[in-house]
C-alpha cells in the first residue's frame, strides 16, 4: 500500500508535534511507500520508504502559496497513492477533497478536540471516516463516520525509569503550552495555598511549555506576575519548551504530573505520564471514567487541587496507570487499527 499523510510539521525535536516522528516510523513499517505532506520540516531521521514534502511555511510562504503547492502535489502524485490520512487539521481534508474525489481515493481524518467548527463539519462530509481517541475527543453530533480507536503512546519510549531525586523536594510537573485553556494559573494558586497557607516548604513546581499566540504571551506575563506577587519564585519555575525526545526523563524524575487542560479531549500528556507510571492529577473529563477519584479534581478549584496534592505526597510510582495505557492507548495497537481502517474503507 502507498499512503499519503497530510500533517502540520515533521520535526523530531518539536515540543508539540515531535511524537509524530515515531508515528511515521511505525506506519512506514506497514506500507510500501509513505508520502508525508506538511506545512514545515525540521530535523528528522526517517526510513528510506518515506518521502517528506513541505508546503513551505518554514520558508515564509503565504497560505495561498502553501495551498497551491498542496494542489500541485496532489495532482502530480494521487494517481500513484492508495489512500490519504489527514492528521488533526480538518482544513487539510477540505482543501484536498476535490482532487481526492476526482482521483477516487479514500481519505481518513484523525481528530482530537472538543471544538466543533465549520471546518470539522465540512471535513466530516469530505472523508470516509473520522478516527478519534475517545468519545469526548470528537463531538460531532453525526456519529456515523466516527470511530473511537484509542490514543497512540509509544510505551517503549515512555516507560518507568529510576527517579533520581537528590533533594527532599516533592517534584510537580505541568506540561503544555502556556495558555488560558491550559489553566496554569490554578496550579500557581494551589501552590500559594500549599506554601503560604499550609507552610509546606518542600514543594517544587516546573512548567514545561511556551506561549504561542499574542493572547497566550499576555497570559504568561500575568502568570509570572502572580508567581512574584505570591512570593513563589523559589519553588515555581518556567522551563520553556522541551524537545519531545527529552520528555521521558522529565516524567520519570517527577513525583506528580498535574494536567489543568480544559480541552476535555483525552490528553496525550496525561497518557505519557501514566505510561511512565507517574502519578497524575487532572481535571479533564475525558479521564473521569478512566482514573480513580484520587487522581481527579474539579476545573479551576485550586483549593481542591492543593488538597489532592497533599494526599498524593506519599504516593510512589503507580504501575496500574501504565497498564491502562498499554491496554487501551498503545501506539503499536493504534497503528494496526489505522492501517486496518484504511484498508477496509
Amino acid at each position: 500500500m502507498k499512503l499519503l499523510i497530510i500533517t502540520q510539521k515533521v520535526d523530531i525535536n518539536d515540543d508539540n508535534l515531535g511524537f509524530l516522528h515515531r508515528w511515521l516510523e511505525k506506519i512506514a513499517q506497514k506500507v510500501e511507500e509513505l508520502h508525508v505532506v506538511c506545512l514545515s520540516i525540521g530535523e528528522h531521521h526517517l526510513p528510506k520508504n518515506i518521502r517528506v514534502y513541505s508546503l513551505g511555511k518554514e520558508q515564509g510562504y503565504s497560505k495561498l502559496r502553501q495551498f497551491s503547492r498542496l494542489q500541485k502535489f496532489l495532482f502530480k502524485n494521487l494517481s500513484d497513492i492508495d489512500s490519504v490520512f489527514v492528521h488533526m487539521c480538518p482544513i487539510y481534508a477540505v482543501s484536498s477533497f476535490p482532487l481526492v474525489k476526482i482521483f477516487r481515493k479514500k481519505m481518513i481524518l484523525w481528530f482530537l478536540h472538543k471544538e466543533v467548527n465549520w471546518q470539522l463539519r465540512l471535513a466530516e462530509k469530505c472523508v470516509d471516516k473520522v478516527l478519534t481517541a475517545s468519545k469526548e475527543s470528537c463531538r460531532l453530533k453525526n456519529r456515523k463516520k466516527i470511530e473511537v480507536v484509542g490514543h497512540g503512546i509509544d510505551t517503549e519510549f515512555f516507560k518507568p525509569g529510576q527517579n533520581i531525586n537528590n533533594t527532599n523536594k516533592f517534584k510537580i510537573l505541568s506540561v503544555g503550552r502556556i495558555s488560558p485553556v491550559k489553566d496554569q494559573k490554578t496550579l500557581v494558586l494551589a501552590a500559594d495555598v500549599l506554601v503560604n497557607q499550609k507552610n509546606i516548604e518542600n514543594i517544587e513546581i516546573k512548567f514545561l511549555g511556551t506561549p504561542l499566540e499574542k493572547q497566550e504571551k499576555a497570559y504568561f506575563e500575568r502568570l509570572k506576575e502572580l508567581v512574584k506577587e505570591k512570593q513563589l519564585r523559589h519553588c515555581v519555575e518556567f522551563l520553556g519548551g522541551i524537545s519531545h525526545n527529552q520528555m521521558p526523563q522529565y516524567y520519570q524524575n517527577t513525583d506528580l504530573v498535574v494536567s489543568l487542560s480544559h480541552t476535555d479531549s483525552i490528553d496525550k500528556v496525561v497518557l505519557e505520564a501514566m505510561a511512565c507510571a507517574a502519578p497524575v492529577l487532572t481535571c479533564n473529563e475525558a479521564f473521569f471514567n478512566i482514573l480513580d477519584e484520587k487522581y481527579l479534581f474539579p476545573k479551576k478549584d485550586f483549593q481542591s487541587l492543593a488538597g489532592k496534592i497533599i494526599n498524593l505526597k506519599g504516593i510512589k510510582k503507580d504501575a496500574n496507570l501504565r497498564e491502562v495505557v498499554i491496554k487501551n492507548h498503545n501506539l503499536d495497537k493504534l497503528i494496526e487499527k489505522i492501517i486496518q481502517r484504511i484498508k477496509n474503507e
